[in-house]
């Protein structure tokens, strides 16, 4: 096997049961191809490693929904929004998604069936090159 100059990242591995779309293990993966079990202390730092959680990016979504259908705009750029301007977009659209179709997208098991099909899709398609030395856009 040819051996490539790429700094090697940290690999995981889920395994994932395709009935009702669960993790059920997480481990990483070291250079040898080993297998590890992840601590739970790891397992919560990388879940707060995690950019945008999929309720805050579907709130966004949502109000800009709203924002369009209104034909306003929001005056937003895509910075990042203020502690305070989230928690407000939370109190006033949780609420709104709440009594609506919108709240099924929510459930675990939704979230979780959306999320194995996202996965399974993208790796069925082949990466854009990204830049040399540098993460694809958007991650």
């Amino acid at each position: 096997m040819a051996e490539d100059n790429q700094p090697r990242g940290k690999f995981f591995t889920f395994t994932i049961d395709a009935n009702t779309a669960q993790v059920v293990k997480c481990e990483t993966v070291d250079a040898s191809g080993a297998s590890h079990a992840i601590s739970d202390e790891e397992m919560a730092s990388l879940a707060q490693q995690g950019s945008q959680k999929l309720e805050e990016a579907l709130e966004e979504a949502f109000e800009a929904g709203i924002d369009c259908i209104l034909g306003g705009e929001s005056g937003r750029s895509d910075a990042e929004e203020s502690e305070k301007d989230a928690e407000l977009r939370h109190l006033l659209v949780t609420p709104l998604i709440e009594h609506s179709r919108a709240k099924r997208l929510l459930q675990r098991e939704a979230v979780n069936r959306v999320l194995l099909g996202t996965l399974i899709q993208r790796s069925t398609k082949p990466s854009p090159p990204t830049p040399t030395g540098g993460p694809a856009a958007g991650v």
